[in-house]
């Protein structure tokens, strides 16, 4: 199997989403075009932004179909993150709250997709 995965979101304009991911995350993208923007979000985990209008074949399904979950090692840096997106003008889905798997908020992109932020439960 391949050492490099990848979690490929469609769309409207990937140099919008570039700017949101890229404030959102603290870094650059790898690979930018008009098309198409690449995060590393760690080693061997790519975040790829493709144009729901170019892909091929063509994207069918409702804008904002998906979620990414980014884990943390606790509440605090759970809560730490929801406070510095926030302040970043992040539209939230849902605040803070502990679910059965762990602490958890819910964020949006300009697309619409789910950005999860949790901390497993008994970390």
């Amino acid at each position: 199997m391949s050492q490099s995965h990848y979690i490929l979101l469609f769309v409207d304009s990937p140099e919008k989403s570039a700017g949101f991911y890229t404030d959102l995350l603290g870094s650059e993208p790898i690979e930018a075009s008009p098309t198409f923007a690449m995060f590393a979000l760690s080693p061997g985990l790519m975040l790829g932004l493709w144009s729901r209008h170019t892909a091929e074949p063509k994207v069918t399904a409702s804008p904002g179909a998906s979620e990414v979950a980014f884990s943390f090692g606790d509440e605090e840096a759970v809560l730490a993150t929801y406070t510095r997106w926030t302040g970043r003008g992040v539209a939230i889905l849902q605040k803070p709250t502990t679910m059965d798997f762990g602490v958890t908020f819910t964020a949006l992109d300009p697309d619409g997709h789910r950005l999860r932020v949790f901390a497993p439960a008994g970390a």
